[in-house]
Parts: C-alpha cells; structure tokens; sequence
C-alpha cells in the first residue's frame, strides 16, 4: 500500500462524534421526573383515586421492589414476603403504642429493621439449601408468623378480634390521616427506598448478588463472600417489605390482622415480579398496576355488560385468578423479562424507526458542502 493511497484513506475516515447518553444514565433522571409527576396528582385527584388505586399500587410495588431483591437480582427464593409485611406493620403498631414519644420516620425504620432480623433468622436455611427446598422454608416463615399473630393477642395490644388499628399518623405537627396526606406519605417512603435499592443494586454489593446469582462457586473462587452476601439479600428484602407492610396497614387499611397479610398476598408480590419484570426495579411498578387495576376493571366491565346480577363475587374471583395466571404464562414464555422488557423492546423498535424515517444529517452536511464548493 502506497503512502498516496494511505492518506486517501485517513481523509475518507470521519470524525469521532461525541457519544451520546446512554438510556440507562438518563433512568434516574426519568424516575426522579415520575415521582415529581406522582406527586402533582394530589392536586387533581379525588380521595377514591388516591385512598382505593393509587396507594394500594406504591405499595406493593414498593413490596415487589424488596422481594426482587433477594430473588431478581441475588438469585435466591422467597415466598413469605407477606410474612415480614406483616412483622413490620405489627412492630410499628407496638412500636408507636409503647413508645409514644417516638415520631413516625423513626417508628417505620425500626420497624423495617425489625423485619429485616427476621428475614436473616428465615434467610439462614439459604447457607446450606436453595431451590425447592429453600423455597419450602421461606413458606414456613409464612406459616410461623401468621400462626404467631393469630394464636398471642399481646401483639395487638391484647384485642378480642386481634386487630391493629392505624394510630394518629402525625410528621412534624402535620396530620397525614387525610387520602392526600396518606399518599404522600407513601410517595417519599417509596422514592427513599426506590433510591437505596438503586444505589445498593449499583454497588458492590448488588454486583456480588449478581455473580451468586449467576454462579456462586465461580463467585466464591473471585472472593465474594457468599454467606454474608446472601443474608444481606434477605435482609435489605425484609426491611423494604416491613415499611411496605407499615405502610399497608396504616396508609391503606387503617385497620388490619394476621390473616391480611397471608399466603394470598405473598403470591401477589411475587406476581407482581414475574409479570413486570425480575432484575428490575422500575417493572415492579408496571406490575403493580396491573394487579391493582385488573381486579377492579373485571368488576367495571362485568357491571358494564350487564352480568352483575348473575356473577357472583365468587366466580368473579376466580375469573381474575385466572387471567392472573395466563398473564403469568404467556409472559413467561413470549416476554421472559417481564413488562418492563416488552416496554424496552417497543421504546427499540419506536426510535429505530424514528431514526430510520429521519434524513441522515451527516449526508445532509455532506451535499450542503459539495453545493458550496461547487
């Protein structure tokens, strides 16, 4: 190759341009947009959007965020969510009632830390067992904590009905027992832990999760430590799902037991995952809209046709059992990453066609140039 030739070929080579953000940098600036969004809605919204749609759907993503924790992004099983909810809404009801003196930001982190050391103490079975049998433990902590605020009535503050009943919820002289307030209670809880499981995910802890999920022995032989790692899954999982589980009980319920926090609701938290996404944060959002909405556009649409008088409550709960369940399949086996990758693929293939149906700038460049040469 000739020196005349190589100089023809660095001119024809073009400059570098300056890379562009990637989607995944601009995501927090996104999230930090939607929270600001949500938090506007109270100004427009009636006290049954709020009170019945909008604080049921922050909070159990916000309890789906916790269990994708310890199953999306370290790889383990978890099927007693619902049994640490209800640790933390338990020791924030005794919290507040014992200790009167202390303000409601610090009852909730007690609470979650509460919960966090009981999903540790049910964590420990993951050191030596994983898969089914892993699983069959978790559902044991279910089990154990639903028969220990049912059978001990000390916990509910010695109640006939044992029932916890939502104090006054009060930040700094304001009271927050108005749908608005309860509401934004539950937004800048959630934008708070949305926030630490981001960070946490982004760290080296998050990305130890991902090699034991991976492969723990290769990540054992790179030095992560795997039974301290595997514990802190459990652990920052349970703390999410206690708040979470305070949060249900007094933002939403006002009024709750044991038996509101069963097996039932665990399955929810874990549908609420599969259906938006594991490894994902913000399609446990996208997942908890659907679970909360399907249900009431069912009854919407049965009242719509006219069949309320002859479907009972009863058919209709298995109706949404079902399309619960094929949901779950086809996404399972059409779109394994959930909502949130069916949403990233269409994002795709909308700016691919986007960039297709616009003009290429540097050749528009080019033949403005050659026309001014000329």
């Amino acid at each position: 190759m000739t020196r005349q030739t190589q100089g023809a070929e660095l001119t024809s080579i073009r400059p570098i341009t300056a890379i562009p953000d990637s989607p995944r940098d601009k995501r927090p600036l996104l999230l930090f947009c939607g929270f600001v969004v949500l938090a506007l809605v109270p100004l427009a919204a009636g006290d049954y959007l709020l009170s019945s749609i909008l604080i049921p759907t922050v909070v159990m993503a916000l309890a789906a965020v916790g269990l994708n924790l310890v199953m999306g992004y370290a790889g383990l099983v978890s099927l007693g969510s619902a049994a640490f909810m209800s640790i933390g809404a338990f020791s924030a009801y005794n919290l507040l009632l014992r200790v009167p003196i202390l303000p409601l930001p610090v009852v909730i982190v007690l609470a979650g830390l509460i919960s966090a050391a009981g999903g540790v103490v049910f964590g420990l079975p993951s050191l030596r067992i994983k898969g089914f049998y892993l699983a069959a433990s978790t559902l044991g902590a279910q089990f154990f904590v639903e028969w220990l605020f049912t059978n001990f009535n000390w916990f509910s503050n010695g109640s006939q009905t044992l029932t916890i009943s939502a104090p006054r919820l009060e930040l700094f002289g304001r009271d927050l027992s108005s749908p608005q307030g309860r509401y934004l209670l539950v937004l800048a809880t959630t934008a708070l832990l949305l926030w630490l499981a981001h960070n946490i995910v982004r760290s080296r802890i998050g990305r130890d999760w991902t090699a034991i999920r991976d492969m723990d022995t290769a990540a054992a032989v790179l030095g992560v430590q795997i039974a301290p790692r595997k514990l802190q899954a459990y652990g920052v999982s349970s703390f999410i799902c206690g708040i979470a589980g305070t949060l249900w009980a007094f933002a939403y319920l006002g009024t709750a037991d044991a038996h509101a926090f069963s097996l039932d609701k665990s399955f929810e938290v874990l549908f609420i995952v599969l259906i938006g996404g594991t490894a994902s944060l913000a399609g446990n959002f996208l997942g908890a809209v659907l679970i909360v909405l399907l249900p009431i556009g069912l009854e919407r649409l049965v009242e719509a046709t006219g069949l309320a008088d002859t479907v009972n409550m009863g058919a209709l709960s298995n109706l949404q059992s079902v399309v619960f369940g094929l949901v779950i399949i086809v996404l399972l086996i059409k779109e394994p990453d959930g909502l949130i990758g069916l949403s990233r693929r269409l994002f795709r293939s909308a700016t691919a066609r986007a960039h297709r149906a616009s003009p290429d700038t540097a050749s528009v460049v080019s033949s403005n140039l050659e026309k001014d040469d000329s």
